[in-house]
Parts: structure tokens; C-alpha cells; sequence
């Protein structure tokens, strides 16, 4: 496609239009850095919902993959391959567990923890068949399978896809008490983000998550941490739930694990939960293949450095700071989040969340909204101060014009 009204014509066309983009066709990327079909450079504030916590082009996953399409790419999980075992002994090792159920997608892996935490609350609980309940919190996004919108309250990703699956029981997020109320004898989880992403980077309040983990032991109820989002470098620690010194039942991971390379997802906990699967009871063709391990392999030993977590730490403290002064100054009237990742609140009389995603992007920025008046800031852990003050800039200009964009350069992980 030549230009970008083409590429976006024919994309309309001939997609289902499940998405609503912003009008810019990406024809490379590095870095921090994206650029069009008809070469315009594009700072990425949005990271793939922090997919690409390491950067688009990151040499080191980019080595690994092909080193590994060179050698087997896909066994299925119907033989054993040579890496399997270390990236189930190196994800176990990260996150403090024992065992890894490997998958490909967020949703899949959202989904594999539902099934868990059901079958343990059937077989080591003693749930009752067919009885065991669920606690979510209001405003979550999981993914879209029709199990997870089942117990969505976002009404563009339920509405009209039923009928629901029962076993979920929704209580307001951050909120302890209405928790407490809402576990009861056949309770097998409680399912979490430790910050919640889409509804606009929501930070629970001080003392919840380890609140929820007091709860959760006392009650003999697994707690589910989904950190597809949260987890793997973006808040400035590995896990966002360390934030409180919290250790889940169950880490749901995705996203960042796969480096954006290859979709890469897994369940996390110990052998007295994963342990209640036995052959045939769950899997997938991809799930655990030699070419997502090898990725996902790189990114383990990539976040053992500390590295990652050290740069989402002082350039996110930096973010906020800078974001913080323009709270009441014009258009921005809050901002919430941790790390290298926020989400802004627009006065609406400034526009849209959507109108000023589209301001930014004219200014060579690509960030996204969410909720109608919140954007959401998450650049690559690998970005440069430079570059991140530069995409700053641009935000404070309010759509009324900035500087050019800064030379191509920089940290490249």
C-alpha cells in the first residue's frame, strides 16, 4: 500500500471492524520509534498495551527468535522439545512457583485460570460439582472469549454476546468489605488486576492487594493476580503486586513475556494447584512452542538484570512528576498509575479522549483512549529521557504545534 488512505481503504473493506485504530499505517519500528508507509516517525507512547515493554526490534529477542526459526518452530505438545523445560524451570524461577501452564494469548491464559481455579475448588476445596464461584472486581478487562465478557461491566465487550457463564460474582474494585461479603464456602478464587489497565490505569488503594492476599488465605481461596498487563517491568518491579509485598496463588502472565515478538502466555503457581491437570484436560497446539520459549526465554534472563525495572522506576517517576504539573493547568484534570505507565483524564471541554489521541498523533505521538476522556501513556521501558520529554512536549502543547522530533538514537536494549 502506497499511502495511508489506501492501506486504511482496503483494510475497511475487507476486516471485520472490531477495532477503531487511529489513521496511521506502521511500516517499521525501533525502538520507541515507529515509522509510516509514507515515512512520517512516530513516538510510541502505547507500547502494544505493553506487549513491548523492550522495545520494537529488541536485538536481543529478535537474535533468539531467528536462531531459533532456523532450528524447529513447532513440535505441539504432543512430543517434548529441548526448550520447554528451561523456560518452564526459568518462569517457575521468576515468579517464586513451582509449575508453568504454558499458552499463547492473554485471553487463553485468563482462561486456563479460570479452569484451574475451578477443578482446585472441585478436587482439593471440596466445592460442590457444578458450584464454585468466582469474585471479580467491576471495571476489569481480561479479554474477550465469551467466558471472560460474562463477567465484563464494559458494555461494548458484553452486550449482546450471551447467554453468560454463571460463577462470577462482581464486587467494586478496591473495595475490601463488599470482597469480604462476597466470598463465601464455595468460593475457589478471587480474580485481579493489581492495576487496572483498560478501565485507565485505576491504582488500588494503599493496603487492598495485601487486604485481598490476608482475605484470601484465611477464607482457603486462591488469589489470581492477571499481570498480563502490569506485570514484567511496566510499574518499575517484576510483578506489580510488589508493590505491597505480595506474593498471588496464581500469576496470570502474557503480553510482555512474548517480547512482541510472538504471542506468549502462561499460568504460574504451585504443584498443590497446577498439579490438579492431568493429560487431556487442557492444552493448545501452540501453546509452549520452541519458538515462543526461546523468546520468552530471553525476556526472563533480560528481566533478571533488573534493568527494565530500574528504567520503569526513574523514568516513571519522572513521568508522573511532569504529568502531575499539568493536573488543573488546561486540558489534563488527573492522572493515576505507577511506573512507565499512566492514564490522563481530559476535561471534556478540551475534547475527547479520542480527539486529542488524533492531536497527538499529528504531532508524531501515538498514544490511546480509553473510557471516552482518559488516554493512557505507556512507552516502551527501553525509551530515552530525551524522547520521553519530547512525547511530553507534545502533550503540552495541547495540539497547538511542537518541535521536531528528536534524531534516532538512544538506549536500544
Amino acid at each position: 500500500m502506497s499511502t495511508t488512505a489506501d492501506a486504511i481503504r482496503s483494510a475497511d473493506a475487507h476486516s471485520a471492524h472490531n477495532y477503531h485504530p487511529l489513521p496511521v499505517v506502521v511500516a517499521s519500528a525501533e525502538g520507541a520509534w515507529m515509522t509510516d508507509v509514507e515515512g512520517r516517525r512516530y513516538l510510541d507512547m502505547l507500547a502494544g498495551y505493553s506487549a513491548l515493554n523492550f522495545g520494537h526490534g529488541n536485538r536481543r529477542l529478535i537474535d533468539a527468535a531467528r536462531d531459533q526459526l532456523e532450528r524447529v518452530t513447532l513440535t505441539s505438545r504432543a512430543f517434548h522439545h529441548d526448550r520447554f523445560a528451561d523456560f518452564c524451570t526459568e518462569l517457575a524461577a521468576l515468579c517464586g512457583k513451582e509449575m508453568v501452564l504454558p499458552m499463547n494469548t492473554g485471553a487463553e491464559a485468563v482462561e486456563t485460570a479460570v479452569k484451574t481455579a475451578r477443578k482446585w475448588g472441585y478436587e482439593v476445596k471440596g466445592v460442590p460439582d457444578g458450584h464454585a464461584k468466582i469474585v471479580v472486581a467491576a471495571d476489569n478487562f481480561h479479554g474477550r472469549t465469551t467466558t471472560i465478557v460474562s463477567f465484563s461491566t464494559d458494555h461494548d465487550a458484553r452486550d449482546h454476546f450471551g447467554p453468560y457463564t454463571p460463577g462470577f460474582e462482581i464486587v467494586p474494585y478496591g473495595d475490601l468489605t463488599a470482597l469480604s461479603h462476597a466470598v463465601t464456602e464455595n468460593t475457589v478464587a478471587v480474580l485481579l488486576e493489581p492495576i487496572q489497565g483498560e478501565a485507565g490505569v485505576l491504582v488500588p488503594p494503599a493496603g487492598y492487594l495485601s487486604g485481598v492476599r490476608e482475605l484470601t488465605r484465611e477464607r482457603n481461596v486462591l488469589f489470581m493476580a492477571d499481570e498480563i498487563q502490569s506485570g514484567l517491568g511496566r510499574t518499575g518491579k517484576t510483578f506489580a503486586c510488589e508493590h505491597e509485598g505480595v506474593v498471588p496463588d496464581v500469576y496470570i502472565l502474557g503480553k510482555a513475556l512474548g517480547g512482541g515478538v510472538v504471542p506468549v502466555s502462561a499460568v504460574v503457581a504451585d504443584r498443590d494447584v497446577l498439579g490438579v491437570f492431568g493429560p487431556g484436560q487442557h492444552g493448545s497446539t501452540f501453546g509452549g512452542n520452541p519458538l515462543a520459549c526461546a523468546v520468552a526465554l530471553e525476556v526472563i534472563a533480560m528481566l533478571r538484570t533488573g534493568e527494565y525495572q530500574q528504567r520503569a522506576t526513574e523514568l516513571g517517576d519522572h513521568l508522573h512528576r511532569e504529568l502531575n504539573l499539568l493536573v488543573g493547568g488546561g486540558a489534563v484534570t488527573a492522572v493515576r498509575g505507577r511506573g512507565l505507565w499512566a492514564g490522563v483524564d481530559i476535561d471534556p471541554s478540551r475534547g475527547t479522549g479520542r480527539e486529542i489521541s488524533e492531536k497527538l498523533m499529528e504531532l508524531g505521538v501515538l498514544v490511546k483512549d480509553t473510557h471516552g476522556s482518559t488516554i493512557r501513556i505507556a512507552p516502551p521501558l527501553v525509551i530515552t529521557k530525551e524522547d520521553l520529554d519530547w512525547g511530553l512536549d507534545q502533550l503540552r502543547s495541547g495540539g497547538g504545534g511542537g518541535r521536531p522530533p528528536p534524531p534516532r538514537g538512544g538506549f536500544r536494549g
